[in-house]
């Protein structure tokens, strides 16, 4: 058997609300942080906090070999980069250049599409090998079809779970902010917080699934793997009857198979 140590990296999943850090042997995950996305931090406030996760692992910065960022938020991206320049001393790719050149893409304006998005459906079709649609519980719930052939073909977009729950609370009088739990909840609520949990968990299962129906039509030829992924898709996975793959680290996977393809195939 060979000693010779396999490569570590970092992929950076930077979303609206969150940041999920993953230390990754080679393309496998080895473990992941979550933080909150800050626009106005420096990397310099963000070294510390990365030393002391990769102490538990006992890994210097010195043994990273690369980083890749996923990001929808410009700012925070920046921060990484810089980072990844002053402290690790390691080179830096946007995961949206290397996914372009590992999925095609049928849409119109590639520039566009959320970097996240193009992430999920590399992980999602490098697993099943099908068409597929990933549906992403994050800030924003997002719907992206993947051909069987494995291209991206476009998708759909609508608010997310926090994002109602937050604008209830703000744009009424009495309506309190609650917190979506993952328990068994009746459909008829007793107490206005439950009424509002209700209103949400159903309303989201009822729109993710007919989006699903509405979205399978466009695979003439194959019924796609349909997959939960984000923050909150456990909670949502349990209700809904047209979701059957929850994998909430897929993210994570396509940013490994990036790592694969940008940093260990050469």
């Amino acid at each position: 058997m060979s000693n010779q140590k396999i490569a570590q990296f970092l992929g950076i999943d930077i979303g609206n609300t969150h940041t999920v850090v993953g230390l990754f042997q080679g393309r496998t995950i080895v473990h992941t942080w979550r933080i909150a996305t800050k626009k106005d931090s420096t990397c310099h406030e963000v070294a510390p906090n990365v030393s002391f996760w990769l102490n538990q692992h006992e890994i210097k910065f010195s043994n990273i070999s690369g980083v890749i960022v996923s990001s929808v938020v410009p700012p925070a991206a920046e921060i990484w980069w810089q980072f990844a320049q002053h402290y690790l001393k390691a080179p830096c790719l946007d995961a949206h250049s290397v996914a372009e050149r590992i999925i095609q893409i049928d849409y119109p304006r590639p520039h566009e599409i959320g970097t996240d998005r193009l992430i999920n459906s590399i992980g999602a079709f490098n697993r099943f090998k099908s068409a597929c649609i990933v549906v992403d519980f994050g800030t924003a719930t997002t719907f992206d079809c993947i051909s069987k052939k494995g291209e991206y073909l476009g998708g759909a977009i609508a608010p997310g779970i926090g994002m109602s729950l937050q604008g209830l609370f703000s744009k009424t009088s009495r309506l309190p902010l609650v917190r979506l739990e993952d328990r068994d909840l009746p459909a008829l609520g007793k107490t206005t917080e439950d009424a509002i949990r209700a209103g949400i968990l159903y309303g989201f299962a009822g729109m993710t699934d007919r989006l699903l129906e509405e979205l399978s039509g466009y695979f003439e030829d194959s019924s796609p793997v349909t997959v939960a992924t984000g923050g909150l898709a456990s909670v949502i996975f349990g209700v809904s009857k047209n979701l059957s793959e929850l994998l909430p680290e897929l993210t994570m996977e396509g940013l490994g198979i990036c790592i694969e393809k940008s940093f260990l195939s050469k």
